[in-house]
């Protein structure tokens, strides 16, 4: 991919995908690579602030399993050839703590392209009901 060349919808929907593959392979090195040093992530356990190291560090110690996830109704933004939005909702099928849940959430996450390749920044989830 040029440096200097925006991203298509495919593209910013491959790299949103590739993180949540790392996750659902519990690929630690994978989401610390897409995580920025610092990331904001929102959801249901409010607002965090997680350093890339500590996001490889829950995704390989959790107490959760993503077994299977699909995006829909995807919108993405690119305010710029360095920064890309996405918004989509999202089916997961999770275990937490042993128990099978099935989920279903609204989800954003802002990516944008450093020295290190482009890393995800912030990230916010809402369940829906």
């Amino acid at each position: 991919m040029n440096d200097h060349q925006m991203l298509t919808k495919d593209q910013i929907v491959a790299l949103e995908k590739s993180y949540w593959d790392a996750m659902k392979s519990k690929d630690w090195r994978r989401t610390a690579e897409l995580s920025a040093k610092t990331a904001l992530v929102t959801g249901a356990r409010g607002i965090m602030s997680i350093p890339k190291e500590k996001m490889g560090k829950m995704t390989e110690e959790g107490s959760w399993t993503l077994e299977s996830y699909a995006f829909e109704d995807v919108e993405v933004s690119t305010p710029s050839n360095d920064v890309a939005i996405i918004a989509y909702t999202v089916r997961q099928n999770v275990t937490m703590d042993g128990k099978a849940q099935k989920l279903r959430a609204a989800d954003s996450s802002v990516w944008i392209r450093g020295t290190r390749g482009w890393e995800c920044h912030a990230h916010s989830e809402a369940f829906l009901q």
